[in-house]
Order: structure tokens, then sequence, then C-alpha cells
């Protein structure tokens, strides 16, 4: 029962060959081939059935990306050409394929043509994405240059990573840029790599920023991303075979081979403290007591105490405050996380941590020098401006001493309290008030309902998810969103509502920021059989559809990579747990049809509610990572629910959690017919071990 991320709001979270990038370059030697026919004008999604002709048609667009997907270049420029000829509304799709496929060998006039046939639409700036790339690989830097400028969503990080590079070329100092981009890269890819190795030779960048990028590498595990960063610095550089042994096998690493005689052996030391801290902390902690925090300089040793810290704290240890406290007294006098280059992430735990040390009363100034040195788009994000005002809070002093800080709490309570998200609602809460609904903007008119019906983009998109391409849907779809205001977003969402395309009809209706339509944004599909399947089972329809809306934002046949399926992603292996227990035939077949998986699905949230004692947030995080995950992470001190939340190791989970809570609020206020929406009744009873006297444990739950 994981959250179905293909279903998610923004289109470049999407991955693999669904999602437009290269994945198949080295094709055959592209033959002549007849340049596809543009469309005569924007074409519409039928509204009704489609014609024998066109469903025949449909099946050449479904056949084309597999051709593409298979490097099948003759079926593919087939179909292509006979979309082409016919002006299907999708033939735009398959001369992308054809043209993608063959890009390592295509020429700057080919894509010119294909700009010019398809013009304004979603595939032309995706194949400008993919050209991009291709000519920084090729270190073509003038096409490079007059291509940038037209690439509109300008949302890959390695074409960031080319285009730094140019403007270096061309004098700039792009190093603060350059340097944060490279640090968020996920993956060794070719770009940053060569943007940071330009740098370095020209002493933009320093040796210790290509170690700090191996620090970060080694920590997140990212073992090619390490070996790409130290292999770049070339005369100190470790042999490859070192670094994997330092990587791989640290503890071994640390008896025989480590060392801080010199940077680099220092270094290594370090990216095995701190993967071994990834399977141990204890371990890595004793390592650095005994030998390691005397024999490294301070600087480095309190980041490996950062680094430590952070895994106990991502395993609920108690030790982890401790350790981040250890961290924080290495550093020199008044120097920060933020300045020893701890990342947001570490940051985030050692706020974290801060908030598990729940008898401590000096975990308030903890947390708030956590949230401090987290860098400004970090302290942005609601959840820490939240915890913030709360730190603020708690380390005012009494009496006029303390009022800036109480002000200070209060207005950053202010700033999120009118914001629909769990957050929002907890900060309009601590402000001694409810958050309202909003009232429901003035109806969409026939002319924008209608403009909304003609937009050709929108029209794509519809077409791609009826035939299954659901990510290339999602892509379109989302594109075509881009400028359009408040009133021509309703009206999109409300065209998807309308054909029950549940998950752009949320997410088009999310977007929004003047004039927001709750009912759009929380609807309830299939209302009848929710409520008959949640009422069976004594279970809050609110709840049951704040949990859908998140696990498969109502599209019935999700499914997600680890085979969880239907509206309430139902695992196999659960589903005939689960079947076999209420006495009902069951074949995995089954698992998609609404009804069998509404009534499996409430089923199981029941189950798991009464083994947590009714506790929504415990049966959330079980729902969606499992029971005896849920177990160990109640274990340790008492905790209210939102600090509980806040230390879910599972950066999924414990946005499921929140957002699952949230939305049942939203659910109970719309489906009770009231306007002010209450969280704290969902999150009011803290969270802890098992009390003594509970019922025991359901093992057998899986």
């Amino acid at each position: 029962m994981l959250l179905l991320t293909s279903l998610g709001p923004a289109w470049a979270q999407a991955t693999g060959p669904d999602a437009g990038q290269d994945t198949s370059r080295a094709g055959t030697p592209a033959a002549s081939a007849p340049v596809p026919v543009p469309m005569a004008a924007p074409v519409a999604a039928p509204t009704t059935a489609p014609s024998p002709v066109l469903a025949g048609l449909d099946a050449r667009v479904v056949d084309a990306q597999d051709a593409w997907r298979r490097r099948d270049r003759a079926r593919l420029v087939e179909q292509r050409d006979v979309l082409a000829a016919a002006r299907h509304p999708l033939a735009a799709w398959a001369d992308y394929w054809e043209l993608n496929h063959r890009l390592n060998e295509a020429r700057q006039e080919e894509l010119e043509a294909f700009w010019a046939r398809w013009p304004g639409t979603y595939v032309e700036d995706r194949l400008r994405n993919d050209w991009l790339l291709e000519l920084g690989r090729r270190r073509d830097w003038a096409h490079f240059a007059a291509e940038f400028p037209r690439f509109k969503l300008n949302d890959d990080r390695e074409v960031t990573c080319y285009q730094l590079l140019q403007r270096h070329q061309a004098g700039e100092d792009v190093r603060s840029s350059a340097r944060s981009t490279w640090y968020a890269q996920r993956d060794a890819d070719d770009g940053c790599a060569y943007l940071a190795a330009t740098l370095l030779e020209a002493k933009r960048f320093t040796p210790a920023d290509v170690w700090q990028r191996a620090r970060q590498a080694a920590e997140a595990g990212r073992p090619r991303v390490l070996k790409q960063a130290v292999a770049l610095l070339q005369a100190e550089a470790p042999a490859d075979k070192i670094v994997t042994e330092a990587y791989e096998q640290p503890q071994r690493f640390l008896a025989k081979k480590a060392s801080a005689a010199t940077r680099p052996a220092a270094e290594l030391t370090l990216i095995a403290l701190v993967r071994l801290a990834s399977s141990d902390p204890a371990a890595a902690a004793q390592a650095l007591q005994e030998r390691w925090q005397a024999a490294l300089p301070p600087e480095a040793a309190a980041w490996a105490w950062s680094a430590v810290a952070k895994q106990a704290a991502w395993k609920l240890l108690p030790e982890a405050d401790g350790w981040f406290q250890q961290a924080a007294a290495l550093s020199a006098p008044g120097q920060s996380g933020r300045a020893m280059e701890w990342s947001d992430d570490t940051l985030a735990w050692r706020a974290r941590a801060a908030l598990r040390s729940s008898t401590d009363a000096q975990r308030w100034r903890r947390l708030l020098d956590a949230v401090q040195a987290m860098s400004a788009a970090q302290q942005a994000d609601p959840t820490w401006i939240y915890w913030k005002a709360r730190a603020l809070q708690a380390t005012a002093e009494a009496g006029p001493e303390g009022d800036a800080r109480r002000v200070g709490a209060q207005v950053l309570l202010e700033r999120i309290a009118g914001q629909y998200h769990f957050y929002g609602k907890l900060a309009a809460e601590e402000l001694g008030r409810t958050q309202v609904l909003p009232a429901r903007p003035a109806p969409l008119s026939a002319a924008e309902r209608q403009r909304a019906e003609q937009d050709p983009g929108l029209s794509r998109a519809l077409m791609l998810i009826a035939l299954g391409l659901r990510n290339e849907g999602v892509r379109e779809w989302n594109f075509s969103l881009r400028e359009l205001s408040d009133r021509e977003l309703l009206a999109a969402a409300q065209r998807a509502c309308d054909r029950e395309i549940w998950d752009r009809c949320i997410n088009t209706s999310e977007r929004t920021r003047g004039e927001i339509d709750m009912a759009q944004r929380f609807p309830t599909p299939f209302r009848a059989d929710v409520l008959a399947a949640a009422q069976d089972r004594g279970v809050e329809p609110a709840y049951v559809y704040g949990l859908i809306r998140q696990e498969s934002r109502f599209v019935t046949d999700a499914r997600s990579s680890v085979g969880a399926s239907g509206l309430m992603q139902v695992m196999p292996a659960t589903a005939k747990w689960t079947a076999k227990r209420l006495g009902v035939p069951f074949t995995q077949e089954m698992i998609t049809d609404k009804m069998t998986n509404l009534r499996i699905g409430t089923a199981y949230l029941k189950f798991v509610l009464d083994d947590f004692g009714g506790s929504q947030a415990l049966a959330a995080a079980a729902y969606n990572a499992g029971p005896n995950r849920s177990r160990r992470w109640r274990e340790g001190p008492v905790l209210e629910v939102a600090a509980w939340a806040e230390n879910i190791p599972f950066n999924e989970t414990r946005d499921y959690v929140k957002k699952v809570l949230s939305n049942a609020s939203y659910y109970a206020a719309l489906m009770g017919g009231r306007t002010a929406v209450q969280l704290r009744p969902r999150v009011a009873v803290p969270i802890g071990p098992r009390a003594p006297d509970a019922p025991a444990e359901n093992k057998d739950l899986p």
C-alpha cells in the first residue's frame, strides 16, 4: 500500500522512457524518411466513442510508443507516417519518438524542422530538452547558446550545468550557482561533472568543494557520484579501489587502512565512518570517540559526528540528539551547521532529534539553532516555519523580555495559518482559531468551459490517458497549465472532473491561489460505494476518502511499482489475507474491481486502526509502510502527534501521514456541510509505546 508516485502532481517526477528522457540514443542509422505532415488546426479530444477509423489510428499511437521503447525504428517510422498523413491529434508524439530515437546522429536543421511542425506543444519543449543535453555532450556551445533561451520548462539540472558552463566560458562568475547546482544533482551525469572539472581547473572550485561533494555522496549512498567527484582531484585522488573499499567495507577499512595524515586520507576515513554509521551508528560513534575525533581536524570531526547523528536520528536512536550536540561542540565558536556545510537534510534531522528529546527543556533552543542554520529555501518550508514558531514560543522569557519572541512566533504562524495543508491547520489552531473553508468561486461560465474544452494540449493529454499512456498524458496536461489563470485552471480541472480523470482534476485545482474550490480539490467519487464500505466496517468515511485521495487519486486501475493496486492500493498478499479473514472468495484478478478493492481496503484499514488503538496517524503509517514499522516508530518517548509524524524515517510515509490526516479533516468538513476545519481531534492523543493494559498486538497483520 505504497503511495502511487506516478500519479503525483509534478510532471518532472516521472522517470524512465515515459518521462521523455533519451534512453535509446544508440539507434540504428537513419534512413531517408518522409517528413510528417503538420496538423492543420488543433483537434480536441473526442467526447463520444471514437469511430472505428480513429480507434484504429489510436492503436497505431500505442504501437508507435511500444516501437520506440523497443528501438524498432522501422515500425516506428511506419506508424509515424500513417499518423502524420491522417493528421491524427497525437501525430506529434510519434514524430517525437522517432527523432528522439536517433538524436545522437541528428542534425540541427532536423530539429528546426521538428519545432516548426509542432510549435508551442509539449513535445517541442521536451525534444528541446533532449537536444540541449545532446548539444552539451557534443560540446556544441554555439547551438546550445541559441537554443537554451527557447527552453520553456528549464527544469533539467544537467541542462542547467551545461548552461552555467557556457556562462563561465563567456566570463561570468558562476561559482555560487554552479556549486549549489552540482551539489543538488542526484546522478553522476556528464554535464555537472564537466562543469565541476572545468571550474576546478579554472580555480573557481577548490579541492575542499570537491571533497564536500564526496562527503555528501557517501552520506546519501551514491557511490557513482562519490567516485566521480573524487576522480576530479587527479593528482591527490586516491585509487578507485581504495575509495570502493572505504565505501563498501568501512569497518575493515577503518581497522586496517584508515589514516588522517593527509587531506585525502582523512576524507576517506570520513567516508568510511559515515558508511559504517548507515548500518551501525553506535559502532561509528565508538570509533570516533576512541580514535578519530582526536586524529581528525576539528571541522572534519564535527562533520563526522553530524553524519553519525543523522543516521542515528533516522533510526530513532535516543543518542542522536546528544551526538548532534557533540558535533556542535566541536565547531568553532559562533559557527553554525550551515557554516560547517551540514546539508539541509542533516539539519532537518538535527531538529527532529531535538523534538524527540521531549523531557529536555533545552530541546527547543537546539531545534531553533538547527532551523536557523538551514538554507533560506528550507526555512521557508511550512514544516520549519511551524516548528520555529513553536521554538520561539517555548524559549521566550516571561514578561516583556520575551515579547519579541512571542511576536515573532505569531508572525510565523500567521504566515501559514491560511494555507491548506497539515501545518497550516496546526498553525491556525495554535493561534486559537480553526481554519475556515474558503467561499466557493462563482460557477464557471459557458465560455470558460468552452475554452478549456477546445484547448489542444488538454485534449491531447486526455487522449493519451484514455489510450493508457498516462505518463505522457500527465506531462502534456501539466505543460498546458503553465500560464493559465485561476479561472482557466478551474475550468481545466472541471474538464478532467467531468471525464472522471480524478488525478488531473485534483492536481489542477490545487494550482489555484486566489480562487479556491475545495469541493473540486476534494471530490467524492463513488460516494455511495465508499460510504457503504466504510460504514460496513465502522470506519469514518472522511478518513477513508482522505486515504484514497492520497493513495490513488481515485484512479481505479492504479498500480504501483511494487504491485499495490486499485483505489486503496492494496498489496496482493494483504488482499489475500484480508479476504480470508472476511471469509469472502478472492482471486488476484479481482484486486482492481472497485467494490472488491473498497471492501478489502476498508476492512484492512479497520484491522490496522484496531491494532493501533484507533490512532489515525499510527494506522496511516502502518497502511503505507507496514504495521511492524509503525510499531517500531512508536517506541521511545511519548510525543505529540505532529512531532511523532515529523520523525517518521521514510520521506514518503512522513508526507503521507500528514496528508491523509489533513485530507480527512477537509472531507469531514465538506461532507458534514461545515465551514470550520478541525485537525486537532485527529492529533489530540499523543503517541508512545503501547500501554501495558492495551490489547495484545495482532501479530498476523501483514
